[in-house]
C-alpha cells in the first residue's frame, strides 16, 4: 500500500519508541525490563494497517515523503496506541495467548508460577503487567504526537484526533462489556453504535484523516475522509465479527469459533434474535463453551437463523457506501483509489 522506504522508516520509528522504553526500564528493575520486553512482543509483527493508512492518506491527497518529517512518528504512534488497545482487551477478555504464544499477562503469569506465586497471584500479576503495558503504550503515543516536527496547527488537529479516538474507543469497548453482561440482548441499534466505536475511529478515521492532515489537504477532504472512514472501520469490524464465529483459527487468531465460545454479543447474534429459529440459537450458544462440535452446533443454528447472509448483506452495504461516497466526492483521482483497494481488501476478509 506504501512505498518501501516509507514502510521502513515506520517500522524505525516504532522500534524507536520502544527502544527508548527499554532503555528507561534498565534503572528500575528486572520487572521493568521484563514488561518493555513484553511490550516489545506484543508490538511486533502484524500488518501495521494503521501507520499504512496514515502514510497512504497522506500520498493520496498529495503528500511529498521529503517535506514531512513528523509523517513517520505520528504513524508509529497509531500502531502503538492499536497495541495497548489490544492488550487492555486480553485483560478484559481474560485471554492469556494471542496467536498462539503468550500475550503480556501470560508472560507475566508464567514469571509469577516461576517465582512460587499460586494461581490468584499469578492472575494479578499478569492482569496488572498487561493494564500498565497498555498504559505505556497509550502514553507514549501520545507523546510521539506531541513531540512530531509538525506546524503547531498541524499537532493541534493531531491531538484533537487522537483523543477523540481513545474516548470513542473506550466508550465502545465499556459499551460492548456492559452489553455481555446484563441479562437481556440489548437492541441491534446499541449493539451496532458499540461495534462502531470500539474499531471504526481509531482504526479507520483518525489514521486517515491523520495523513490528509499532515498533507495539508482542505478541510472538505478530511471531512469526506472522516465519513468514508466511519463506514470502512465498521464494515471491518463485522467482518471481525464474522471471523470470531466462523473463521478459522489462523484468521482469528485464536481458537475457531472463539465468539461463540465466549457468548459475545456481536450484531451477528443481535441479526439472530428477529428469526424463528432464535430458541435454537440460544441454546446451542449456552453450550458453546463446552467443545468443537458444541461449536459446530451453533454455527449451524446461526446459518439457519439467516444470521450470518444478513450480516454479510450489512457489510456489502456499508463497502457499497464507502465506494459511493469516494466516487462523488472531491476527493482526488488517487485517494478515490486508495478507499477502493481498502474496501477490497475488507471484502477479501469475509470467511
Amino acid at each position: 500500500m506504501i512505498p518501501e522506504p516509507a514502510r521502513i522508516a515506520v517500522d524505525t520509528a516504532i522500534d524507536d519508541a520502544l527502544a527508548r522504553l527499554a532503555d528507561r526500564a534498565k534503572g528500575h528493575g528486572d520487572s521493568m525490563t521484563a514488561l518493555t520486553a513484553a511490550v516489545s512482543a506484543a508490538t511486533a509483527g502484524g500488518k501495521r494497517l494503521r501507520p499504512q493508512l496514515v502514510v497512504g492518506s497522506f500520498l493520496a491527497v498529495g503528500g511529498d515523503l521529503e517535506r514531512a518529517p513528523g509523517l513517520y512518528p505520528v504513524a508509529a504512534a497509531f500502531e502503538l496506541l492499536h497495541s495497548a488497545f489490544v492488550i487492555h482487551d486480553d485483560v478484559i477478555d481474560h485471554d492469556v495467548t494471542r496467536r498462539g504464544v503468550p500475550n503480556v499477562a501470560g508472560r507475566f503469569r508464567m514469571r509469577a508460577r516461576a517465582q512460587g506465586a499460586d494461581s490468584r497471584g499469578a492472575a494479578l500479576l499478569g492482569d496488572a503487567a498487561a493494564i500498565l503495558a497498555g498504559d505505556l503504550l497509550l502514553h507514549e503515543a501520545t507523546r510521539m504526537v506531541a513531540l512530531a516536527d509538525t506546524p503547531d496547527a498541524q499537532r493541534s488537529r493531531l491531538l484533537d484526533l487522537l483523543d477523540e479516538a481513545v474516548f470513542v474507543s473506550a466508550a465502545g469497548e465499556l459499551a460492548d462489556v456492559e452489553n455481555s453482561v446484563t441479562p437481556e440482548l440489548a437492541e441491534q441499534d446499541e449493539i451496532l453504535a458499540a461495534t462502531f466505536n470500539k474499531t471504526a475511529v481509531y482504526s479507520f478515521t483518525a489514521p486517515l484523516c491523520a495523513g490528509a492532515i499532515l498533507a495539508g489537504a482542505p478541510s472538505t477532504w478530511i471531512t469526506d475522509l472522516e465519513r468514508i472512514g466511519g463506514s470502512l472501520g465498521l464494515a471491518f469490524q463485522l467482518v471481525d465479527d464474522l471471523i470470531g464465529a466462523f473463521g478459522t483459527a489462523e484468521q482469528a487468531g485464536k481458537d475457531a469459533g472463539s465468539d461463540l465460545r465466549e457468548s459475545k454479543r456481536t450484531p451477528l447474534i443481535a441479526l439472530a434474535r428477529d428469526s424463528a429459529q432464535w430458541p435454537l440459537v440460544t441454546s446451542t450458544l449456552a453450550v458453546a463453551h463446552t467443545g468443537p462440535i458444541a461449536v459446530r452446533e451453533a454455527q449451524s443454528a446461526l446459518e439457519a437463523s439467516g444470521a450470518r447472509e444478513r450480516l454479510r448483506r450489512l457489510i456489502d452495504e456499508n463497502l457499497a457506501d464507502v465506494r459511493r461516497r469516494a466516487s462523488r466526492s472531491t476527493l482526488p483521482p488517487r485517494a478515490v483509489t486508495l478507499v477502493d483497494t481498502l474496501a477490497t481488501a475488507v471484502e477479501e476478509r469475509i470467511p
